[in-house]
C-alpha cells in the first residue's frame, strides 16, 4: 500500500511541476492527482490505503509539519509593526466573507428547502480562508518581484488572516457537530476543541524553543525542530484517540500554535535558517496532505454541484474584496491597498481543503447529504476558483504599479 503511494506521490509532483508551467500554483496539480488517482477513478490510492491507521498517523505527523508554515510567521515583532490597518483589515475580510457568504448559502438553502441551514455556515467558515503563506498570492511576490503597499500589506496578514480563519472555522465546527450529534455539545465543548490543540502545540514548542536556546549549532536546532514536532504530533494522538470519544483535534492547527511559540523565542535569524533546513520536508508534507485530501474527492460530485459552486466562489469574492475594502478603507490605508489589496485575497485552495476534509470527516456519519454537498462543492471551486482567482491575484498587483516589469 505504501508503494502504491509512493508512486502517487511522484506523480502527484510531475503534475504539480505541469501546472506550474502553466502560472498556476502547483498546488492544484497535487489536488488533481489525488482526485485522479483516488478510489473514485483509477484507484492507485485505493479505500484500503486510505483507511489504514498507519497512513492516517503519518498525515496527522505531516499535518502538524503544515502548520509551521503559519504559525512561523506569528512572530509578535511583526506583528506589532504591522499595526492596527492590517488588524482590522484582516478581521473585516475575514468576518465579511464569513458574514456575506453563509448569508447566501443560507438564503439559497432556505427557498430550495434542500440542506440543513447550518451548512451554510459551514460554508462560510471554509470560505473565510486565504491560501496558505506561500503559493498562491506570495509566490507572484517573489516571482516579479513585487513591492509597494499592497505587498507589505498583504506579507503579514497571510498569517493573520489564516489564524482568524481557524478559530472561525473551529468554533463553527464544533456548533455544528453539537447540532448534527445525538446529543447536544455543551458550550465548553466548543472552547475546548478550539483551544486543546493550541495549548498542546503551544505547550511542546515553548519547551522546544527553550532546548533551542540552548544549542550551539544550526544542525543541532533543526535536529530539536524535528524531535518536538513528532512529540507533539504523539501528543496529539494520545489525546485525540484515547482520550477523545471522537477523533476531532486539528494537527494543523497543533503545528501552528508549537511553531509560533518557539518562533518567538528564538533569534530573527536563527528563525530564517531553521525554516530554510525545514523547508524540503514543508513541501513533501504539504504534497502528501493535499494529494490526501484529493484522493476521497469523487469528481462525480464537481459535475452535480454547478450551481453551489458557482454561488461560492461569486459570493467568496464579494465578501472578500468589499471586507478588504471596508477595512483599508477605514484605516485610511492608501488607494492602491484599498482598491488591489481584495484581489490578492481570491486564492483560496490550500487550507480550505484542510477544512472541507475537517468538515467531510465530521459530517459522514451523521449528516452524509450536507458532507458530499460541501465535498462536491469545494472540490469544484478548488479548481474553478484557482483558475481564475490566481490571474486577479497577478492583476491586483500589476494594477496596483507594484509588479517590477510593470511600466507607469
Amino acid at each position: 500500500m505504501m508503494m502504491r503511494f509512493l508512486i502517487a506521490f511522484l506523480i502527484a509532483i510531475g503534475v504539480g511541476k505541469l501546472v506550474s508551467k502553466l502560472k498556476l500554483p502547483a498546488i492544484l496539480g497535487w489536488l488533481l492527482a489525488g482526485m485522479i488517482l483516488g478510489p473514485h477513478a483509477i484507484g492507485l490510492i485505493n479505500q484500503s490505503l486510505l483507511d489504514s491507521v498507519v497512513y492516517g498517523r503519518i498525515i496527522n505527523i505531516l499535518e502538524c509539519s503544515v502548520g509551521l508554515m503559519i504559525g512561523t510567521e506569528l512572530v509578535w515583532k511583526k506583528i506589532k509593526s504591522a499595526g492596527k490597518q492590517i488588524i482590522i483589515t484582516t478581521l473585516t475580510q475575514s468576518l465579511g466573507t464569513f458574514l456575506f457568504v453563509s448569508l447566501v448559502f443560507g438564503i439559497t438553502f432556505y427557498f430550495m428547502k434542500l440542506p440543513p441551514i447550518y451548512l451554510a455556515f459551514l460554508f462560510g467558515g471554509i470560505a473565510l480562508a486565504t491560501a496558505p503563506p506561500a503559493p498562491p498570492a506570495l509566490s507572484i511576490v517573489r516571482e516579479f518581484k513585487t513591492d509597494g503597499p499592497v505587498t507589505k500589506t498583504l506579507i503579514p496578514m497571510a498569517a493573520l488572516d489564516d489564524m482568524v480563519g481557524v478559530v472561525i472555522f473551529f468554533t463553527t465546527m464544533a456548533i455544528v457537530s453539537g447540532q448534527v450529534s445525538s446529543q447536544d455539545m455543551p458550550i465548553y465543548m466548543i472552547a475546548f476543541i478550539v483551544l486543546l490543540p493550541l495549548m498542546i502545540g503551544a505547550s511542546v514548542g515553548v519547551l522546544s524553543g527553550l532546548v533551542m536556546n540552548r544549542v550551539k549549532t544550526s544542525k543541532q536546532r533543526f535536529l530539536v525542530l524535528i524531535g518536538f514536532i513528532l512529540i507533539a504530533s504523539l501528543v496529539g494522538m494520545i489525546v485525540n484517540y484515547h482520550f477523545l470519544s471522537t477523533p476531532i483535534l486539528n494537527f494543523m492547527l497543533i503545528g501552528m500554535a508549537f511553531s509560533a511559540a518557539f518562533a518567538n523565542m528564538i533569534k530573527t535569524e536563527e528563525l530564517d535558517d531553521l525554516m530554510k533546513q525545514f523547508n524540503p520536508i514543508l513541501s513533501v508534507s504539504m504534497i502528501i496532505v493535499i494529494l490526501n485530501l484529493g484522493s476521497p474527492l469523487d469528481y462525480h460530485l464537481i459535475l452535480g454541484a454547478g450551481l453551489f459552486t458557482v454561488i461560492y466562489i461569486i459570493s467568496r469574492a464579494i465578501g472578500k474584496y468589499f471586507g478588504a475594502y471596508f477595512g483599508a478603507t477605514i484605516t485610511h490605508c492608501p488607494r492602491t491597498v484599498q482598491k488591489y489589496l481584495g484581489l490578492t485575497l481570491l486564492p483560496h485552495s490550500g487550507v480550505s481543503l484542510v477544512f472541507t476534509g475537517i468538515a467531510v470527516a465530521n459530517l459522514s456519519g451523521p449528516a452524509p447529504e450536507s458532507a458530499q454537498i460541501i465535498q462536491g462543492t469545494i472540490a469544484a471551486a478548488a479548481v474553478i476558483n484557482e483558475l481564475i482567482a490566481v490571474i486577479m491575484a497577478k492583476k491586483g498587483f500589476e494594477w496596483a504599479g507594484e509588479m517590477a516589469s510593470h511600466e507607469e
